[in-house]
């Protein structure tokens, strides 16, 4: 059975925000603007909170405090709770900075370094989706939790689409009582090594997650 409903397959090409914080309310950001920095992942700090607004980007709560720019990629039903249950299909994004943007940041770095962090990130895109079993009678796994982040739009944008179609193909209740079969193969094995029998179990390529996003 395949329930899954395609909401958005398009992420944002532009890789960049170019305009400068107008009436920045100190001389200098202080440490609290970089708090908490993701360096391999998707999370924004207050800073780039900031730079998103005024540069005209969306973003959304992601986990609690974290934001994100991120939009929904594929959905099933919200009632379904037994059997192959999406957890969920996100498309994520996370900009870098030039134009009067960058030059304002590196104004900032003479008098506070903590800004090359947000001067040297590279933009980079990804896709995360994460499909989880239950049963009634106790099972619970993730079934596949597939990852990957591109600093190249288009590298990343075409896995959207050939994921997007090999995704909606899969019957997803089919494959996870297959995976189920198997969980004396797995189960005991740590994170990278399950992601990878998974990967391997769908006849997919590895995941690529968490690189960071630093420019030499």
């Amino acid at each position: 059975m395949n329930d899954l409903t395609l909401i958005a397959t398009q992420l944002n090409p532009e890789p960049f925000y170019r305009k400068r914080l107008a009436n920045f309310r100190v001389p200098v950001p202080g440490p609290e603007y970089v708090e908490l920095f993701d360096q391999g992942g998707y999370d924004l700090s207050p800073l780039e909170k900031l730079f998103a607004a005024a540069n005209g980007q969306k973003f959304c709560a992601h986990r609690e405090h974290r934001h994100a720019i991120r939009s929904t990629w594929l959905v099933s039903p919200s009632t379904k709770n037994d059997g192959a249950v999406l957890n969920h299909a996100l498309l994520l994004e996370r900009k870098g900075f030039a134009g009067e943007a960058l030059d304002q940041l590196k104004d900032w770095a003479q008098a506070n370094p903590l800004m090359y962090k947000l001067v040297k990130l590279r933009p980079k895109w990804g896709l995360d989706f994460s499909m989880d079993y239950a049963d009634r009678d106790g099972n619970v796994f993730e079934v596949l939790h597939f990852e990957y982040d591109s600093f190249v739009y288009e590298e990343i944008q075409t896995r959207v689409g050939k994921y997007t179609e090999y995704f909606m193909s899969v019957d997803w209740d089919d494959c996870a009582k297959r995976v189920l079969a198997h969980r004396d193969e797995w189960i005991d094995l740590g994170f990278e090594a399950q992601s990878a029998w998974k990967c391997d179990f769908f006849g997919i390529e590895h995941e690529r997650f968490k690189m960071v996003a630093w420019e030499r």
